[in-house]
């Protein structure tokens, strides 16, 4: 039976939830707080300058293509992909790099660089951690926890997985160099974690880029956001913008529309919240209508860290620099950084950073002659008490001079087009609780059937779909929310 079916918010996790759903003939609308779709996708246009305003990292993209081959079309005739290689370049604290692709020669000689004896170390790494994705990603990665059952169920594979360690244990049971323990553990970080903290299941993100590759998206990240709005419109579906939602109505087990920020209000049979699930529940919820999520157990999450972004453009090109497309420059400190961001809250001195330089790979993006950049930096998320209103622009300028100094000679000279967010963007205008930029922390104790449901347990029929679901942060899990929401939906048609 077709059915009428409210998705807030438009972020990848929402714009795919709509399009599965308008592909099966129910009648979507989404409505979106902002000017325009993206959610964390969001896209900055400055002085003819296009900047991705947050995931910029595509993995396994025949994820993408499942989308568009559920509706009858095909990915290729709305986006283009193109390979990256190498995936990263990892620079340590004295500019010595480390580059990784899918070619495990490539691989080995690169760590010859750094330890040899380290070589027969990450094969057996590499090894283990192709049960840890096939059971991690291929078997779990699209199945709804919705039950405590769900969980023992897979008990023996984690304590067999050692999913009890962490990311960082994990990897230096195989690598004994100091900086090669760093590059093989830092990927948590991408999905909000701390790798010191981080279950160990999160080790595959490694193998699936090895697997899949690391892509890019000819005319960026938002490019896709393009694609899957022209998608959504095909199929049939509306989109309402600068539209804020306030409030999910709500009676006994069922939600029945939304009040938006104007009064007015809007009935549907579903709802699916694109919106960071804490925000979703603490804000948008009457609290005397939940049971199971109520401010006491989102107050008591452990929350991911937030971040600083730098968008910038410079009138000149640097492709003599020693960049690649994605750049991650790790600071003196390592797990110290990580303590000071996670678990003091402190807002350091030092820092480590991820440099991304589209244009090296796509020029369109910029005027010509120009180059787009923008740099991230983690930081704590607003229980560190920073005030932002202050520290915003001393921090964006101590990373410049940092960058001018290191990578990108007389950068403050040729900027031309510039813009940044902080913690306080992310709660404010992304809707996320404590301005976490990831939503709930990956640790073993909030992951699969201890996240917040896919399908809420208030209600029967409000789904979450997003960073803060299962299972979880970066593009493929946020897909993979969408294809559980879609099933549970259409399961109870």
């Amino acid at each position: 039976m077709k059915k009428k079916i409210i998705v807030i918010g438009s972020g990848f996790g929402g714009l795919a939830a709509a399009c599965r759903l308008a592909a099966h003939g129910n009648d979507v609308e989404i409505f979106e707080k902002r000017d325009k779709p993206g959610g964390r996708g969001y896209v900055y246009e400055i002085n003819g300058f296009k900047f991705d305003g947050g995931p910029t990292v595509i993995t396994a993209p025949f994820m993408f293509d499942d989308i568009f081959k559920a509706a009858g079309r095909r990915r290729e005739d709305y986006i283009e992909f193109i390979p990256l290689t190498p995936f990263y370049r990892i620079f340590n604290h004295e500019g010595r790099q480390f580059d990784y692709n899918s070619d495990p020669n490539f691989i080995y000689e690169q760590i010859d660089l750094w330890n040899p004896s380290d070589k027969t170390g990450y094969k057996n790494f590499i090894e283990t951690t192709r049960s840890i994705f096939e059971k991690g990603f291929i078997e779990l990665a699209d199945k709804p926890f919705l039950h405590l059952t769900d969980m023992l169920k897979i008990a023996p594979d984690l304590i067999r997985l050692q999913s009890y360690k962490s990311v960082y244990q994990y990897v230096s049971q195989f690598i004994k160099d100091d900086f090669l323990r760093r590059v093989f553990s830092f990927h948590p970080l991408l999905v909000g974690g701390n790798p010191f903290d981080t279950t160990s299941i999160y080790a595959m993100i490694h193998y699936l880029e090895r697997e899949w590759g690391v892509w890019y998206a000819r005319g960026g990240t938002g490019a896709i956001i393009d694609a899957l709005l022209r998608l959504f419109a095909e199929l049939g579906g509306k989109i309402r913008y600068n539209t804020e939602v306030s409030e999910i109505l709500a009676e006994g087990r069922k939600v029945s529309g939304i009040r938006l920020a104007d009064g007015s209000v809007h009935r549907a049979d579903v709802i699916v919240s694109n919106s960071d699930a804490a925000s979703t529940y603490v804000s948008l919820i009457d609290p005397k209508k939940r049971r199971r999520n109520s401010d006491f157990r989102y107050k008591h999450t452990k929350y991911s860290m937030s971040l600083f972004v730098i968008y910038f453009g410079t009138k000149r090109r640097y492709l003599d620099s020693r960049l690649a497309h994605h750049n991650i420059i790790l600071g003196q400190r390592y797990k110290g950084l990580l303590d000071d961001i996670f678990n003091r809250k402190l807002l350091a001195e030092d820092f480590s950073l991820y440099l991304h330089m589209p244009t090296i790979t796509d020029p369109s993006i910029a005027p010509d002659g120009c180059e787009s950049f923008y740099v991230l930096s983690p930081v704590p998320h607003l229980d560190a008490g920073v005030d932002w209103n202050e520290m915003a622009r001393p921090y964006r300028d101590r990373i410049m001079t940092f960058l001018e100094e290191n990578y990108l000679p007389d950068l403050r000279a040729n900027i031309v087009a510039e813009h940044y967010i902080d913690p306080l963007h992310f709660r404010n205008t992304l809707n996320s609780f404590k301005g976490a930029a990831f939503s709930v922390q990956p640790i073993l104790t909030q992951s699969a059937w201890f996240r917040p449901h896919n399908r809420s347990e208030d209600f029967d029929n409000l789904y979450l779909v997003g960073a803060g679901t299962h299972p979880g942060a970066g593009l493929p899990g946020v897909l993979s929310s969408a294809i559980i929401a879609e099933k549970l939906i259409e399961e109870r048609s």
